[in-house]
């Protein structure tokens, strides 16, 4: 007896450590890369400042309106709500595993009918009974740390889920403040349609004067004409980008699109920035991006895994304690009824060594796989942060461009205009120069809008927008 206890003991010896690697954080060569936590390649042009970017980063444009659509979407968005549902259910979890670790305590009672000597179809009544009542408590005392490393899984995955949830509140707000920027920048470019028009219209009336005078033709008329009618024929389809935009917008917010905030079909001007940018640096980013702290956090519970398979090896050591009573009915106060146990109580499926090594290894894999995926998700972070910060400044580089093309247009097709009365040109010149007028206005409008979204976008890469203060917090 003593013989077979003793691989038991030892192997409870060996198990009174936690099982596994302890979790140190990534010890990878892109988390420790001095290139990772410095300034961003693309951080030293003149739109961007080397400060630390503000928690709701919104705020920077200065417009309410926008800060109240922001603020009521992260308050009512449907994915939002669900990525916090997600994240309680994750905490309860949490407390599952964690109550594995406490007392457990069980209450038995029950009466039975019993018979010795044979079966009958029938059970006659004068049968003897008897009764149990048994309360057991027990206490695992968790020597391989088999518990302690489930826990500690538990709460990396919560970790991870809550992570997630922050990336949906960063993706909804940067939504959110896009769809406004549309709805503005498309007023803009129909605003500015509109002008190219109205100067075609009155081209189209100079024309027919000029006919009615015998100084021009209908042919000239009709070129005239299909000029304003392109331009026209611009509109439905801005209107159609406004209206989607709007209807995103509504839902983004939590409404039904027909709800959609009618204020803005007035919206004249987009968000502007009235400073650089504020970026940061690398070390602020993996900080700061949710999607690089959910794969840290999934490296982590991939690591308690280890330890949950190795502390299988091992015995699984109860303290134990049950008192009741149990005899029969006839006997219910006799005090030889009662009795009682307590002490610890040793259990040890044995395992299949070669079966559970594999698991060990599997669950090594699953953490290296883990790993890679933090350094993929790194690295991914910094790529999307430079792409970002380079598509910008050169926005803003080619919307300065593009100001002066629709300015040298615009003059252009004044000068043309005077001419033509002066009968200096023809009115193919005239024509021609509205036409580049009104590629220049509507080019330019398209590139107001594609610098606010490549702001964005420098936004979203960045990774803020999650942070939770004030009132919000207290939900």
């Amino acid at each position: 007896m003593r013989a077979a206890l003793a691989p038991a003991l030892l192997a409870l010896l060996v198990a009174a450590c936690t099982a596994g690697p302890d979790y140190h954080g990534p010890q990878t060569a892109i988390a420790r890369s001095p290139a990772a936590h410095g300034l961003f390649a693309a951080g030293h042009e003149d739109a961007f400042a080397q400060a630390p970017l503000p928690d709701h980063w919104w705020t920077l444009y200065e417009d309410k309106r926008l800060d109240g659509y922001v603020q009521e979407a992260l308050a009512a968005n449907a994915s939002l709500r669900a990525a916090d549902a997600n994240l309680r259910r994750a905490s309860e979890v949490v407390r599952q595993v964690e109550a594995g670790r406490t007392v457990q305590t069980r209450l038995e009672a029950g009466a039975f009918a019993s018979r010795v000597g044979g079966y009958t179809l029938t059970l006659p009544l004068d049968l003897p009974y008897s009764y149990l009542i048994d309360a057991s408590i027990a206490y695992p005392l968790d020597l391989a740390g088999g518990i302690k490393r489930g826990i500690e899984a538990a709460r990396d995955d919560a970790e991870a889920v809550q992570a997630a949830r922050d990336q949906v509140r960063v993706t909804i707000a940067a939504a959110v403040a896009r769809s406004y920027a549309d709805i503005c920048s498309a007023n803009v470019s129909l605003a500015a349609t509109r002008h190219v028009i109205d100067i075609q219209n009155r081209t189209l009336d100079s024309m027919q004067r000029l006919a009615k005078g015998g100084r021009g033709t209908s042919f000239d008329i009709t070129r005239a004409r299909t000029a304003a009618d392109r331009s026209a024929a611009a509109i439905p389809a801005i209107l159609a980008t406004r209206q989607a935009s709007l209807f995103e917008l509504a839902a983004l917010m939590g409404r039904p699109p027909a709800d959609y905030p009618r204020e803005l079909e007035t919206c004249d001007a987009p968000p502007m920035l009235r400073q650089p940018i504020p970026i940061g640096d690398g070390s602020a980013l993996i900080q700061r991006r949710p999607d690089i702290r959910a794969a840290e956090r999934r490296l982590a519970a991939a690591t308690a895994g280890i330890g949950i398979e190795t502390a299988k090896l091992y015995p699984q050591v109860t303290l134990t304690g049950s008192m009741g009573f149990a005899n029969a009915i006839a006997a219910f106060t006799d005090p030889a009824s009662f009795g009682g146990l307590a002490g610890p109580m040793v259990s040890w499926i044995f395992p299949n060594r070669k079966l559970e090594k594999a698991r060990i290894a599997a669950a090594g894999d699953t953490a290296e796989a883990a790993s890679a995926q933090f350094d993929a998700a790194l690295i991914e972070a910094l790529r999307q942060t430079e792409t970002a910060l380079t598509d910008y400044a050169r926005e803003i580089d080619r919307d300065r461009a593009l100001e002066k093309a629709r300015d040298d247009a615009a003059h252009a097709t004044d000068q043309a205009n005077r001419l033509f009365r002066f009968g200096r040109t023809d009115v193919l010149s005239v024509l021609t120069a509205e036409a580049q007028l009104a590629e220049a206005e509507a080019t330019l409008a398209s590139s107001h809008g594609a610098l606010i979204d490549r702001q964005i976008n420098v936004f979203l890469a960045l990774g803020g927008g999650w942070e939770k203060t004030g009132t919000e917090a207290g939900k």
